[in-house]
């Protein structure tokens, strides 16, 4: 019976990819929770390295927000996650794990990277202001998986998701993503009867989105991929596949879909006084495509299991 460790197996990446392991079974899934083990702390994950046998790690902790917390705490994204990262992967290589899994963002890609978005786009320009630093970590955990297969011949292996959303996503009323955002948004206008919301924008602008069930099944699937597979279809200094559904739609068209899926009855407005961002930003998947994995969960499918969870998990949102 395989020992796997996930990493940040609390947040909504993490836990998705224990309830896949779990459904399959004949693992030992083993977790901590930040109390427990301080990621940035690297006395303790060696120590907890040493004390265990473990196969397999997926590297799913990392210290993430929105544009705010990232415009503001700067200094904690880069140091937070280079940390977490590297106390990781080098206490995994210590310890003879052979085998890992780094999950990244898409966010390590230029600003301006030509659409849709490929591989080999990595360090080819100029990342997006806002989330530099937290990119520029990202980046260095792509490149320590790379490293320490390329010196010592590990098996680390890394993929980079799309937009993301599900159950234990971020509903929060302020710092939320645009999923759980309009979720919430859409709903507390439908409880108050209110007659319009308004949204930002021309809703012109093109965004993907994947459910994270989506995401674990996909990191599972690149998990076991047989090794040979996997270094074929990779360079050794540019090693991370893409994950998304490859299939992307207008915010108009997305804010439509979750109204819908709420039952808010009234009108939409647009302000589009306001900023539209970044025209288009899709994943190119025809590689894990190739590799023999896509997606199974539609936008309005998964919308709808994640409005149920927010239903379900109200109180952990008030205020």
């Amino acid at each position: 019976m395989k020992k796997i460790y996930v990493a940040g197996h609390r947040g909504m990446v993490g836990s998705a990819i224990v309830r896949n392991l779990e459904a399959q079974g004949n693992v030992e899934i083993i977790c901590r929770s930040r109390s427990e083990l301080d990621l940035t702390n690297q006395q303790a994950v060696n120590a907890f390295f040493s004390s265990q046998s473990i196969d397999e790690v997926y590297l799913a902790a990392a210290k993430v927000g929105g544009i705010q917390a990232n415009n503001t705490m700067p200094a904690d994204f880069i140091y937070e996650n280079l940390m977490i990262e590297s106390n990781i992967i080098h206490a995994a290589h210590q310890n003879g794990v052979g085998k890992l899994l780094f999950l990244g963002s898409s966010c390590i890609y230029p600003k301006y990277a030509e659409q849709p978005i490929k591989e080999s786009a990595l360090l080819t320009g100029r990342l997006e202001p806002t989330n530099e630093p937290y990119a520029i970590a990202k980046i260095a955990g792509i490149k320590l998986c790379e490293s320490y297969n390329r010196q010592y011949g590990r098996d680390y292996r890394s993929v980079m998701p799309t937009n993301l959303y599900g159950p234990n996503d971020n509903f929060h009323p302020e710092n939320s993503h645009v999923i759980p955002g309009l979720l919430r948004r859409f709903h507390e206008a439908k409880q108050n009867n209110d007659a319009e919301v308004v949204a930002w924008g021309s809703g012109k602008p093109m965004r993907e989105f994947l459910h994270v069930d989506d995401m674990a099944a996909a990191s599972v699937y690149v998990m076991n991929m047989e090794r040979s597979l996997y270094e074929e279809n990779t360079d050794p200094m540019l090693s991370h596949i893409n994950v998304g559904t490859g299939v992307d739609c207008t915010i108009r068209e997305l804010v439509e879909t979750v109204a819908s899926v709420v039952g808010f009855k009234g009108e939409i407005v647009w302000d589009t006084s306001k900023p539209d961002g970044t025209p288009r930003k899709l994943m190119d998947v025809s590689h894990l495509k190739a590799l023999g994995w896509s997606y199974s969960i539609g936008l309005e499918q998964g919308l709808k299991t994640s409005y149920q969870w927010f239903l379900d998990n109200q109180e952990r949102f008030r205020g």
